[in-house]
């Protein structure tokens, strides 16, 4: 099996070893939806790993053995085999795909050293039944070789996270044949950032799309540490048919060393939207483009790019079933009954894209 896949090779027999996060990205990559360039390290490379280290061993040893009905047995064996995971002295073989393909991607790129996101993207997630969606790590604005090797291996290890380990138990997936696949991605230095869902997710209407956002990078609106703006579009006549401004105390910015820390943001920013209206339904547009290609609801995470001019600055960093409302049972008639009301709505309120939610 290959050790390292490219974002822009597709091919449909390495979506079993790429796992969910990047299986998705080279699809949509292959789609020609805007997507950072990059390269995965496959799982294959990881089972590799730890079958030739015998650490694989030793950790099918610790999962047998725990309780995950006690916090206790599940922290103690957690951090066992975080410690195994990060211990391992990675092999030559890797080391050297590893930074070889970094460089490539630094030269593809034009900048010396390109920072990169380092994300898990293990071969359980992003299932229709279970998104694992923040159970694994991912690291942001890294630089170096080294770094990357490094943060691969944190990765690798947050498959065994006191959360990871009790959900996917409490999902009924097995232990042993959990892999992780690690995403190297070139970064994106966003104005705002955050997530959209091809259905409103408070009431599973799959006319709308709704959209959170925030300044900075997506993880505050990810981790929940800001209560983001939110804005709700008519798929059909593509009107903003709700917008909630809230304020944002705080961001993800990039700071001092290439560090990404969370901030406060100044008052001025605070209370102001995030996004133009055009944006907003730019970032509508690329997520109704992701729902097209995989023909079901998704929850996709976005990003406005500084870097990049007006029109060009929406990337799609990832896109993923939506979990919750593709779940329940769709009596017949429903997609048209929501298309229909959707269009009487906005047809009777013509203003309603034009007033702030209270």
């Amino acid at each position: 099996m290959p050790h390292i896949a490219w974002y822009e090779d597709f091919d449909p027999s390495d979506a079993d070893d790429l796992g969910g996060k990047n299986a998705s990205l080279i699809t949509m990559t292959a789609a020609g939806l805007p997507v950072p360039p990059g390269f995965a390290v496959t799982a294959a490379a990881y089972r590799k790993v730890f079958a030739d280290s015998g650490i694989q061993t030793a950790l099918d040893g610790l999962m047998e053995h725990v309780d995950v009905t006690s916090p206790a047995s599940v922290a103690a064996t957690g951090s066992a085999a975080r410690d195994l995971v990060l211990g391992l002295d990675l092999p030559s073989w890797l080391c050297d795909s590893l930074t070889e393909s970094y460089a490539q991607l630094s030269e593809r790129c034009d900048i010396s050293d390109v920072p990169v996101a380092v994300r898990s993207s293990a071969t359980c997630e992003d299932q229709p039944d279970a998104s694992f969606a923040g159970e694994h790590d991912t690291y942001l604005w890294v630089r170096g070789a080294d770094q990357v090797a490094a943060h691969m291996l944190r990765c690798w290890s947050s498959l065994f996270t006191d959360r990871a380990i009790s959900y996917r138990r409490h999902m009924g997936y097995a232990d042993r044949g959990a892999a992780m696949s690690v995403g190297i991605q070139k970064m994106v230095l966003p104005r705002a950032a955050g997530v959209a869902f091809t259905l409103n997710p408070s009431n599973g209407d799959r006319s709308q799309v709704a959209i959170d956002a925030s300044w900075g990078f997506g993880e505050a609106v990810v981790s929940g540490s800001v209560t983001p703006d939110n804005f709700l579009v008519d798929k059909v006549m593509n009107a903003i048919t709700r917008r909630t401004i809230s304020p944002k105390v705080t961001e993800h910015r990039l700071g001092d060393d290439d560090r990404v820390v969370e901030a406060e943001v100044e008052p001025a920013r605070r209370d102001a939207p995030c996004l133009t209206d055009d944006e907003i339904r730019c970032v509508a547009a690329l997520a109704r483009r992701a729902e097209r290609h995989y023909r079901c609801p998704q929850d996709i995470e976005w990003a406005l790019d500084a870097h990049l001019p007006e029109g060009d600055n929406v990337l799609l960093l990832q896109a993923r079933p939506e979990t919750v409302w593709s779940r329940k049972v769709r009596s017949t008639g429903t997609a048209s009954l929501d298309t229909f009301a959707s269009i009487t709505r906005t047809l009777l309120g013509p203003q309603a894209g034009a007033r702030a939610a209270g």
